[in-house]
């Protein structure tokens, strides 16, 4: 039996209504048995990149190799071979660019990590003046009140009210009251990255897992035992996958520890949510390309 040919038209129509313009690209149509014509999207590809020298023996970033890891984790992200190339796909000259960091400081994103991508930022052509690393201040900072381009940085660790501080809840100081969006485990982070000040404008998201919190009681019980030296970064350019693959690490951890299912409590379920309600990005790991590049002890996912 003949089937009917896909008209350009029909394309057309199928690709305007793909979710996640930019992270989702339609890529075929396929027939599958005599249903008709259905829309087949490409992963999410997501990078996991670790390096057995990037701490030190006191537990520091090596800045070397932590620019190396992320100058390879970019160019695995974009197919690219030289890392500045690669950021100039991500960054224009023109574009002004802030670079949204977490500043909590028992396990913050590091100077050495800010210092990388600014650094490839500027090497994209951007001045120096057209820049800037903040976190709590950027609703007041000129910079990110007239950000074209934004690179989302933060630890992954436990958090008390949402579960986790990942990638999607980092930019809730775009937001001049951050508790107005606790309810329910921080159930509808993802709306955030709906107002003016930031929709469209990520072109990075950076997990750092150097060494992440994989237990908390309390909003500032930080813990060291709870920590350990994973010595790795995640990055992609949807952050509700970047944070799924964290979540699985963290995870991971939780249950060589705790002997459990390792589930986090809170249920950070903020993340699903980005994707279930939100539409923000993906969180099925079977939607994920998760590409690994560095040395594998220790948990693995």
């Amino acid at each position: 039996m003949s089937r009917k040919p896909i008209t350009r038209r029909e394309f057309l129509k199928a690709a305007s209504v793909a979710p996640l313009a930019g992270a989702l690209i339609p890529a075929a149509f396929r027939t599958e048995r005599g249903l008709g014509p259905r829309l087949v999207e490409e992963k999410v590809r997501v990078v996991l990149v670790r390096d057995a020298n990037a701490l030190d023996a006191s537990g520091v970033p090596n800045a070397e190799v932590v620019q190396r890891m992320l100058d390879d984790a970019v160019c695995a992200l974009l197919d690219e071979r030289d890392a500045v190339k690669a950021w100039k796909t991500l960054i224009r000259p023109e574009d002004i660019v802030g670079i949204k960091t977490n500043s909590w400081g028992k396990l913050p994103t590091t100077a050495q990590v800010e210092q990388a991508i600014k650094r490839r930022v500027m090497d994209a052509g951007v001045a120096e003046d057209k820049l800037s690393v903040d976190d709590r201040g950027v609703l007041r900072n000129p910079v990110f009140q007239n950000a074209t381009a934004l690179i989302n940085a933060r630890p992954a660790r436990t958090h008390q009210w949402s579960g986790m501080g990942s990638c999607i809840k980092n930019y809730i100081m775009f937001v001049p009251q951050p508790s107005a969006y606790h309810d329910d485990t921080c159930a509808d982070l993802a709306t955030i990255w709906n107002l003016p000040i930031v929709k469209g404008k990520t072109r990075l998201n950076i997990l750092v897992m150097f060494n992440p919190l994989f237990h908390m009681i309390g909003t500032q019980q930080y813990n060291k035992d709870f920590t350990w030296e994973y010595k790795g970064l995640i990055v992609s350019r949807d952050p509700v996958a970047a944070d799924t693959t964290g979540l699985r690490v963290l995870e991971a951890k939780r249950r060589e520890h705790f002997k459990d299912d390792g589930l986090l409590k809170p249920t950070p379920h903020h993340i699903q949510l980005a994707d279930t309600r939100h539409h923000l990005g993906v969180s099925d790991p079977n939607r994920i390309e998760l590409v690994k590049l560095g040395f594998g002890e220790g948990i693995l996912i």
